[in-house]
């Protein structure tokens, strides 16, 4: 007579998971390389070409950026989220982020102009700073027309980086979230929830005396379209 017996395991499913995130993410990266090696073998001429290589890249990378998120929301859980501030040139870090979104911003046609001082620098995590600038700006490659404007300024004892496109702006669903404590956040509400949360989460991280970092989210501004703003004491 057969017995039948339910198979267990002891493994704790997130860490599974989490596991599982960052091996993809590891693939993911390789892919992107081959994807950026691919465009630069292109011929300038096949215009079609390099639109699907553009589109393929900017997918990929939005997925990546997606499985690090989920990777440092995960490690906030368990509250061992590494944050390792550091003197970081803002000029250099912004040209980081453009240049790693080169072939998009060249296959949408898209001005990305950068209003730093090259002197500017300011104590930050800067790989986690990073992620949340990149993260602005593919969502402003997206829905941007034509420009893309990122400065950065001191005021009031905080670093401001500001990023401005030329599209139709926030919706009014995402102003009002970006207003929301993180304890009231919900991520079912929307599919843009995981990267405000994200980027709340990274700010608030950066804190100095009763300084606590901050993002919010407008209209206008001087491209007239959507104004991020990330404030970083």
């Amino acid at each position: 007579m057969s017995e039948k017996k339910q198979l267990t395991s002891p493994i704790d499913f997130s860490s599974v998971l989490a596991a599982a995130v960052h091996d993809m993410k590891n693939s993911l990266f390789l892919l992107i390389q081959s994807i950026e090696n691919l465009s630069n073998d292109l011929a300038p001429e096949n215009s079609k070409a390099r639109e699907q290589v553009a589109s393929v890249h900017y997918e990929a990378s939005r997925l990546n950026t997606n499985l690090v998120q989920i990777l440092s929301l995960y490690r906030a859980e368990l509250e061992s989220l590494p944050i390792t501030v550091d003197e970081c040139f803002v000029s250099d870090l912004i040209d980081d982020v453009v240049g790693s979104n080169n072939i998009y911003i060249e296959q949408k046609e898209i001005v990305v102009k950068a209003n730093v001082d090259l002197n500017l620098s300011w104590y930050l995590d800067r790989e986690l700073i990073y992620l949340l600038i990149n993260d602005v700006l593919v969502n402003a490659l997206r829905y941007g027309t034509s420009q893309i404007c990122i400065s950065a300024q001191v005021e009031d004892d905080c670093l401001h980086i500001c990023v401005e496109d030329d599209g139709i702006g926030y919706p009014t669903s995402m102003l009002e979230k970006s207003h929301e404590d993180l304890a009231d956040f919900q991520l079912s509400q929307g599919r843009t929830g995981l990267g405000l949360f994200f980027a709340r989460l990274i700010a608030s991280a950066h804190s100095q005396g009763k300084l606590q970092g901050e993002i919010s989210l407008s209209n206008g501004g001087s491209l007239g379209g959507s104004v991020f703003r990330v404030k970083i004491p």
